[in-house]
């Protein structure tokens, strides 16, 4: 056991040393192969001892440290979203989607309807403790509409986690949710609201399950109807990101191919959150839409022109794709 200790001490020295070689400005020095490494073999776990041995060495915060050198430096941007702590990770990029520069709804969406409901709670916690503000008010101030309210909804919903899967419950939710829509001459949005707030994520993928098993279709195809409106379409963006995250992220990356800088960062975020997930149903969706793969889309971003730093972002993205 002793000796296990100490040869993982000595590999967390030896990834600090490289990891302040490039990030002092050592970068001719660095072996990119062994950043490479680092990025794509450690875990979670891993990644805390080397945040905390990078401290005792050199008396410094290594996500403070890559967090200045984020702009404009792709390297940093994958090394600090892989490096943190995943909660304080997504709190960080819905803070950032609604306080950035441009309000982002679709990010918003990627992570309040993709997460399990305890890991939703978890970043409600780390958004309210490195922010010192309320998720849930951050968002009802700066999103109007029908999204303004499915999203807070969905944010609500984790508070009802625990316990297992009720299909009983799933199937009268799935008529309550028929109903709202066909029983009226309108669409009672507030009894969706309302069904939506109340149930945790995998009560929510049973109610979809079930909707479908009873109408023949996915609810939010049914909400695409023209009485639906706008809320119907805005309804039908949350509950297909619920319902199928894969699909979701594979329709984020081709919007985001019309701007290079968007993708670039979609790309990032995407493999690097969903690496250990579903990253293989992005790349299905994504090949199904495209023709072609997601580590295609990788290369041709990131390759192009020779850049170094770019290159070792390819190198872990496409390390991390084929781990799964």
């Amino acid at each position: 056991m002793a000796t296990t200790s100490f040869q993982s001490s000595t590999q967390y020295e030896l990834d600090c040393q490289y990891l302040h070689s490039y990030f002092s400005g050592n970068v001719g020095a660095i072996n990119n192969q062994k950043l490479v490494e680092i990025f794509v073999y450690r875990n979670s776990n891993e990644f805390k001892f080397i945040r905390q041995t990078y401290t005792a060495l050199f008396g410094q915060n290594i996500l403070h440290l890559i967090s200045t050198t984020q702009r404009n430096n792709p390297f940093a941007r994958a090394a600090y979203l892989r490096m943190a702590e995943p909660q304080e990770r997504d709190a960080e990029i819905m803070r950032n989607s609604l306080f950035g520069g441009s309000l982002n709804v679709n990010t918003l969406v990627e992570i309040a309807c993709s997460r399990p409901s305890e890991e939703l709670q978890r970043i409600k916690q780390a958004y309210r403790s490195r922010f010192n503000s309320d998720l849930e008010q951050d968002v009802t101030a700066k999103i109007n509409g029908g999204f303004k309210e499915i999203l807070l909804a969905v944010l609500k919903s984790c508070r009802s986690y625990g316990g297992k899967v009720d299909m009983s419950m799933a199937m009268c939710d799935a008529k309550t949710l028929y109903e709202a829509v066909e029983s009226g001459r309108t669409v009672d949005q507030k009894t969706i609201i309302s069904v939506l707030s109340q149930r945790n994520s995998g009560q929510i993928k049973a109610i979809l399950v079930s909707y479908k098993q009873l109408y023949g279709q996915e609810f939010s195809k049914f909400m695409k109807q023209s009485k639906c409106g706008q809320f119907g379409k805005e309804v039908g963006i949350v509950i297909r990101c619920i319902q199928n995250p894969g699909k979701f992220f594979a329709k984020q990356l081709m919007m985001g191919m019309k701007s290079a800088d968007d993708v670039r960062e979609i790309l990032i975020r995407s493999v690097i959150t969903r690496s250990e997930i579903d990253v293989k149903d992005i790349d299905e969706a994504f090949a199904a839409k495209t023709g072609s793969s997601v580590e295609n889309l990788v290369r041709g971003e990131f390759n192009r022109n020779k850049d170094q730093n770019g290159e070792i972002v390819a190198a872990i993205l496409i390390g991390l794709m084929k781990r799964n």
